[in-house]
């Protein structure tokens, strides 16, 4: 694996030296419009990996999406070789069938922090309250974006992020840091039919 080839896969041209806002923001951009969000795997009974090099191979090299999963465990990589301080977290994701969180964690991010300021990294939410730029962690301030406006609020013992502006509420993210998290654990999923030609995305969910 190399940094070089996940940034001729994103189109990133540089400056290659710069740990800043401005560096992470483009990334994060590009990776968001170069590698989807996706879960073929699921359909063709792929066997699915949290094995950074499995995951490298599958959305670099193959030209492929993945999951929150595996797009923000890379993600996460790569920020911390090219120098930014990175932590990861679990998220719980609003699910609007019972107007409530899920029970687990079932969405990973990353949290970047520079210049002593916080900001969230998520680039494979995945349906229309994708960010595609970071978000400053900051309680109760309207964070604009081409999809709506967000808006991160401190809840005690979760931090809520909402996506308000064209809908009043389209869907909610409860984060928390995750711990003991293992990432050498694979999923597979044998499929009731040859790779099904048409997916259903069920807005408020990750999955």
């Amino acid at each position: 694996m190399n940094l070089e080839e996940y940034f001729q896969r994103i189109g990133f041209d540089g400056p290659f030296d710069r740990v800043d806002l401005a560096a992470l923001r483009s990334i994060h951009k590009l990776h968001v419009m170069s590698i989807p969000f996706e879960n073929l795997s699921i359909h063709c009974g792929e066997w699915i990996t949290m094995d950074l090099e499995a995951i490298f191979q599958k959305l670099v090299r193959s030209s492929r999406g993945g999951w929150c999963l595996e797009n923000n465990y890379l993600f996460g990589w790569v920020l911390r070789e090219m120098g930014f301080s990175v932590t990861m977290l679990g998220s719980r994701v609003f699910n609007s069938v019972i107007n409530d969180f899920a029970p687990g964690e079932e969405h990973l991010i990353n949290m970047v922090e520079i210049d002593g300021k916080a900001y969230i990294a998520d680039v494979s939410f995945g349906v229309s309250s994708q960010i595609r730029e970071p978000l400053e962690l900051i309680s109760g301030k309207d964070q604009p974006q081409a999809a709506g406006v967000f808006r991160l609020t401190d809840k005690g013992d979760i931090w809520v992020l909402e996506k308000t502006g064209r809908k009043p509420v389209e869907s909610r993210v409860g984060f928390i840091v995750l711990r003991g998290w293992s990432a050498g654990e694979g999923v597979s999923h044998p499929p009731t039919e040859p790779c099904r030609r048409s997916l259903k995305l069920i807005k408020g969910m990750s999955w």
